[in-house]
């Protein structure tokens, strides 16, 4: 059935259709989709009606020929095991696609190249092939060499994590050390005086903040603390009076030494959420029960699993999709060409009380 001489088919409409059926140049039906702030507001709402009611998809392929854009931000994804992914960084990567996409952008994941799986070699190699605007890094270490080279390339960039100093400071992170103060205090709110705190393996610089935000906290507010299992000592000159980290074989059995002990701790935090189900197995594994009545937990990350344990998990919730935005958004202005971010950005986290903290629960 015809749509008439002057309508036509929708998915063939051109630049000049638009032109026509607004009344308008073509040159200001571009500068309508590029430039509209060059256009007045009554002229631009003709263009934007014309462009709905035709159905007209720019072409960005010959826009970003034209411009040198890519309208594509790459991703340097962390390496996982896809048959036990990280749940915290699948997590981020829904909202950063979420984030790019409501700014028109894509978003290109990459990995190094196996087996020698160096991220500055794949850099170079997507860089040289002019793919992507700009870089998202995330799981930023100290000294981190992939920093160190994406600022020698000049090449815009973001991470999630802190850089260090005299690097560029294009970053987005949480508050680490002010979660778990705030862990800290909630646990002390329910009456515990004996507080336990669970690390990692690896001093990860997100872990090591999350630790001395504990310990901090912890000493501030006159509680007897013991982290256990964490790799690196606490400096006494940093955290004068509290006694040096415990290591052992394992998370689960530092922790049921911990608990055996004359001075048990009435509380556990742990640094994750993985590591909070180690403190729920050595908890049970010594008689006791999680939650009310026996040892309080929490974790850190709010992933899916703290809603479906039993008690549920208390945990620090990640603003992911603040976090997302807040990348997209300070990597858009690099590309831009505006004035790069001279401070990093600290956002907020929440606290999400359950059951096995042994307070009032607020779901979630």
């Amino acid at each position: 059935m015809s749509e008439g001489p002057h309508r036509p088919r929708r998915g063939a409409t051109t630049i000049e259709d638009v032109a026509r059926a607004a009344g308008v140049s073509r040159q200001t039906v571009s500068n309508a989709l590029n430039a509209p702030h060059r256009v007045r507001p009554e002229t631009l709402a003709r263009v934007t009606a014309a462009i709905r009611e035709l159905g007209y998809q720019p072409d960005q392929s010959a826009r970003s020929l034209r411009s040198g854009a890519r309208r594509t931000l790459g991703y340097l994804a962390p390496v996982d095991d896809p048959l036990d992914p990280n749940p915290l960084m699948a997590g981020f990567l829904e909202a950063l696609v979420d984030a790019a996409g409501a700014e028109g952008q894509r978003v290109l994941l990459f990995r190094p190249a196996p087996p020698a799986g160096d991220p500055t070699a794949a850099i170079d190699e997507l860089v040289a092939a002019r793919q992507v605007d700009g870089l998202v890094l995330a799981d930023v270490l100290a000294r981190d060499a992939r920093i160190a080279h994406v600022a020698r390339l000049g090449v815009p960039f973001v991470s999630f994590g802190r850089t260090g100093p005299g690097e560029p400071q294009h970053w987005v992170d949480i508050a680490n050390e002010a979660a778990m103060a705030a862990v800290v205090r909630h646990l002390a709110a329910l009456g515990h005086r004996r507080v336990g705190y669970l690390g990692a393996a690896e001093e990860l610089p997100w872990m090591a903040a999350r630790r001395a935000g504990f310990l901090a906290e912890a000493h501030r507010l006159g509680l007897s603390a013991v982290p256990v299992f964490p790799a690196a000592p606490v400096s006494p000159a940093a955290l004068p009076g509290l006694p040096a980290p415990a290591a052992g074989p394992s998370a689960v059995a530092a922790v049921r030494a911990l608990l055996r002990g004359p001075d048990r701790p009435t509380a556990v935090a742990a640094g994750s959420d993985l590591a909070a189900l180690d403190v729920y197995e050595a908890v049970r594994a010594e008689g006791l029960a999680v939650g009310l009545g026996g040892v309080a937990v929490t974790g850190f990350h709010d992933t899916p699993l703290c809603r479906h344990l039993h008690p549920a998990l208390t945990s620090v919730r990640l603003p992911l999709r603040a976090i997302a935005g807040a990348l997209v958004g300070r990597l858009l202005d690099q590309v831009r060409g505006e004035a790069a971010p001279v401070a990093g950005l600290e956002l907020a986290t929440e606290l999400v009380v359950r059951g096995s903290s042994g307070g009032p629960a607020a779901g979630g």
